[in-house]
């Protein structure tokens, strides 16, 4: 099963935006908990993804391909409280927050396609 590659991409390019806030959270916030919780789910986006584009069964490739989605939510929960508890202000917030979004909307397509198909 091959997905997208513009979904492979965007993953991509959106965890390496998650590690960049992680290390801002870090060094100029000194916030260790949160900001190492959105470091796994942001970046297990992509790794899930990749392994969906490998799967050896439409059932294999629904299931990364769920986890992604699961850890896309995930990741949303983080950045509104990083957010909402004065980590991050409101302009990266929304940037980021938007392309977490957009990535939520590419997954939930694809799981119903592939949900509807036989």
């Amino acid at each position: 099963m091959k997905t997208s590659n513009v979904l492979l991409e965007k993953t991509k390019h959106f965890a390496l935006r998650i590690i960049k806030l992680y290390s801002f959270l870090g060094k100029e916030k000194n916030e260790y908990v949160m900001s190492k919780q959105i470091l796994r789910s942001g970046t297990s986006i992509g790794a899930n993804a990749r392994e969906a584009s490998t799967a050896q069964s439409k059932r294999d490739f629904y299931s990364k391909l769920h986890i992604s989605y699961k850890e896309a939510a995930e990741t949303e929960y983080w950045l509104e409280l990083l957010h909402e508890s004065g980590y991050i202000d409101d302009e990266p917030f929304n940037s980021i927050h938007e392309e977490c979004r957009e990535l939520l909307k590419i997954l939930t397509s694809i799981l119903k396609t592939k949900q509807q198909s036989p």
